[in-house]
């Protein structure tokens, strides 16, 4: 059944509806080879045109051939991060999350965080640098993560161990929200109309 989910989520992502990657690329990333060699795919790009769900469909085809993989937003995991000392539910996820072979970590820099916050995920990236493969979302560019987290020297320190082994995939700008363009309405389905 897992296999059919996957195939879903590959089916449903349409390559023709984006313009950052093609065929070939997808055939890369599905080979799964940049899991084993710790890589970090970094997609990028507005709200709404496919980061997320091309890191779920990989994540998906990723625990089918065995790998363990953890989904987490950037504020679950500063939450996570903060209360596993005392909560144990945290403790739980996050060492899971810290199993993995595979972290995706969905919407990340899309606000500012406190100083402590930055600590916390940069302590996060450190401890995990070299032993696990990232998918990590966000509407921002790496070269504006400076203002999220408030420290240059942080995000720098950051960025040197992200895109090491990476590969950043942009989407476009100008491309409008696919899910705006498959919106379902309640009223409209029913067949009512104001």
């Amino acid at each position: 059944m897992p296999h059919l989910i996957h195939q879903q989520y590959i089916i449903q992502f349409k390559l023709e509806e984006q313009s950052a990657i093609g065929d070939k690329q997808l055939n890369v990333l599905k080979e799964l080879s940049w899991i084993e060699e710790n890589f970090a795919l970094i997609m990028m790009g507005p709200p709404g045109v496919g980061k997320t769900h091309l890191s779920t469909g990989l994540g998906i085809h990723a625990v089918n051939q065995g790998y363990q993989v953890s989904f987490v937003s950037m504020d679950q995991l500063l939450y996570i991060l903060k209360t596993r000392e005392y909560i144990s539910k945290s403790r739980t996820r996050y060492k899971r999350i810290t199993t993995s072979g595979l972290i995706i970590i969905d919407d990340i820099m899309y606000m500012a965080y406190e100083p402590q916050d930055a600590q916390l995920f940069f302590q996060f990236i450190y401890d995990m640098y070299d032993k696990t493969a990232f998918i990590l979302t966000s509407n921002t560019g790496p070269a504006e993560w400076g203002k999220f987290l408030g420290d240059t020297t942080l995000t720098t320190a950051i960025l040197d161990r992200l895109l090491h082994r990476s590969e950043i995939i942009t989407f476009d700008e100008n491309q409008d929200s696919i899910r705006m363009k498959y919106r379902r309405a309640l009223f409209q389905e029913t067949g009512v109309e104001s």
